[in-house]
């Protein structure tokens, strides 16, 4: 098959399994060439203090044919962020898929690309798509048309295996499956809102408000702009 040139947004303070869950299996799909695009070559922070290095910067990224946006804490300052937005608008418009992981949809809606879409993002910030006129989904991987959205951070696995099967059938995608072992097995059935216990689930929502009322904010202010 051609190249198939994917190129993942890497910013400060993003949530580092959010990018490189994704990576890791695209970059196992036959003729993929990955890129980790920032606006300079500096090393990047994680929110927990991973450093990662671009591979490119908005200035030389050359046409992609998958955009993907990651998210993390620090999707909240790029939400206002004119050159960012500028670079997410311009790679998105050549691009065959237009992708997101957790909250890393929060900021193609306020690039203006979710509006009338299907989309989902992480439980806590689910309730936020609808300030940017999409469709708010509870699925794991929603697709509409070239958009795929995951919701929270393991499941970019998820929707990037589904694109190695678009891009390069079942058989390679379930080849890259197998090679990674991803067979989740969890030692406690946890994982979303709804099978949490209700204890767990209250004192998440608590720990979380203070950072939750900021980004609705900053949303919100979006939204005024769009």
């Amino acid at each position: 098959m051609n190249q198939f040139r994917a190129g993942l947004l890497l910013f400060p303070g993003l949530t580092q399994l959010d990018l490189t869950g994704p990576y890791e299996i695209l970059a196992r799909i036959p003729g993929a060439q990955v890129e980790l695009i920032w606006k300079s070559r500096e090393p990047v922070r994680s929110e927990h203090g991973m450093e990662l290095l671009p591979t490119c910067t908005f200035a030389d990224s050359t046409p992609l044919d998958l955009l993907c946006i990651p998210g993390g804490a620090g999707v909240n300052a790029l939400l206002e962020d004119v050159q960012t937005l500028e670079f997410v608008r311009r790679a998105a418009a050549s691009a065959r898929y237009v992708t997101s992981v957790c909250t890393g949809a929060l900021l193609l809606g306020a690039a203006g690309l979710l509006k009338g879409k299907r989309a989902t993002t992480h439980w806590l910030s689910h309730d936020l798509l609808t300030e940017f006129g999409a469709i708010p989904v509870r699925e794991r991987v929603v697709r509409d048309g070239n958009l795929f959205t995951a919701g929270g951070v393991t499941s970019g696995v998820d929707f990037a295996l589904a694109i190695a099967a678009e891009v390069a059938g079942r058989e390679a995608a379930e080849k890259i499956q197998l090679m990674v072992e991803y067979n989740p097995a969890p030692p406690f059935d946890c994982g979303s809102p709804e099978l949490a216990p209700a204890g767990v689930l209250s004192a998440v929502r608590a720990e979380r408000a203070g950072g939750q009322a900021k980004r609705a904010e900053i949303v919100a202010r979006v939204k005024r702009g769009l």
